[in-house]
């Protein structure tokens, strides 16, 4: 892939690392409840970015789009160890600034990144959305 020091994103998704990305997103406070068939699918089913460092994947993106009207940002990470040094900004960059998404709304949700995303025009906007948690995760709540 390059230069040890280089930082490389690309939305190949044979570069990625599946055990990577299942590995940060079974802890992650978003798709802990994702199995590992869950996740293959939905990477199958969409636009990823992989952030490689040292030919290392650190980290990932995953983008849901019509292609047309808009795109959803979801399963953003970068390593704890990679963090701070301007990878997720560049990252960020690389996906709103790209030629298929560029000209659609974009949508994320967030808990803690809010400052992140408005450097990139994302807008806080909480009177509008509404989410339905699937059915497995509702059940799962409701046994107990």
């Amino acid at each position: 892939m390059g230069n040890e020091d280089e930082l490389v994103i690309s939305n190949d998704k044979s570069l990625l690392n599946l055990e990577t990305v299942f590995e940060f997103l079974s802890s992650s406070y978003w798709a802990n409840k994702r199995s590992k068939e869950i996740i293959r699918k939905s990477i199958e089913n969409s636009i990823c970015y992989g952030v490689y460092k040292n030919n290392r994947q650190v980290g990932f993106a995953r983008i849901v789009t019509d292609g047309a009207t808009m795109y959803w940002l979801c399963d953003v990470f970068i390593e704890e160890g990679h963090r701070g040094n301007n990878i997720g900004k560049k990252l960020i960059e690389t996906i709103v600034k790209s030629e298929e998404l560029k000209n659609l709304m974009g949508i994320l949700g967030t808990k803690d990144a809010h400052g992140l995303y408005k450097q990139y025009d994302f807008e806080l906007d909480q009177e509008k959305m509404m989410r339905r948690v699937p059915d497995f995760v509702r059940n799962m709540n409701r046994q107990g």
